[in-house]
């Protein structure tokens, strides 16, 4: 699903880390090795049909790589 995060994302939570991550290989292969987590958080999105929700979200994020998925 295609959207667009509107604000900040609050609440911010860890979920996992380095070997706890099931796709923690294809994210070294993909974007390089680094101290990998997986986060969740809340904010507001705005979806292609032009509605806006309050959403959980969730991506991987790296020291020195960045936000991913």
């Amino acid at each position: 699903m295609h959207f667009e995060i509107i604000g900040t994302i609050e609440d911010i939570e860890t979920i996992a880390v380095g070997g706890r991550i099931r796709e923690i290989q294809r994210l070294r292969k993909q974007f390089g090795s680094g101290r990998w987590r997986k986060l969740k958080g809340v904010a507001y999105i705005h979806l292609t049909n032009g509605s806006t929700r309050r959403a959980e979200i969730h991506w991987y994020e790296a020291h020195g790589i960045g936000k991913k998925r």
